[in-house]
């Protein structure tokens, strides 16, 4: 006969808390290519988000594959294609995060070549309003 899992725990108890890790970072001036004293909580939100949405997946070792965004393989396609697609990586890209719950309120435009997006990231600390143009 099988034990019952939903009434036995083998006497094991449950000991521990989930704990949110802290969000402070080093504070990046971008204008200057420097890092000026820390952030923390929606500015360092505000920080990660630019990051995950500046850097292409699976280019660069440093980063774990769960990080960063893929825009290389929209260039050539339809302005239709890619202002669907650029939503959805969008989204997928910043899900990634723990400290994000839901991306939406997109707005997306195209210009020559260009489609631009507008987006609200509502994460723990508060809504991030944000906007990521791709090349086509």
């Amino acid at each position: 006969m099988l034990p019952n899992a939903y009434y036995e725990n083998d006497g094991l108890e449950l000991d521990f808390e989930e704990a949110i890790e802290p969000s402070k970072n080093y504070k990046l001036l971008y204008d200057k290519d420097r890092c000026v004293g820390y952030v923390d909580d929606l500015e360092a939100m505000k920080q990660a988000i630019f990051l995950m949405l500046s850097v292409e997946r699976y280019d660069h070792i440093i980063y774990s594959w769960n990080f960063g965004v893929e825009f290389n393989d929209l260039f050539g396609k339809p302005t239709y294609y890619v202002a669907s697609e650029a939503k959805r990586r969008i989204r997928e890209a910043l899900l990634q995060d723990d400290r994000i719950n839901e991306v939406d309120s997109f707005v997306v435009t195209t210009k020559k070549g260009k489609v631009h997006v507008q987006y609200t990231a509502h994460t723990i600390f508060g809504d991030v309003t944000g906007e990521r143009e791709v090349e086509y």
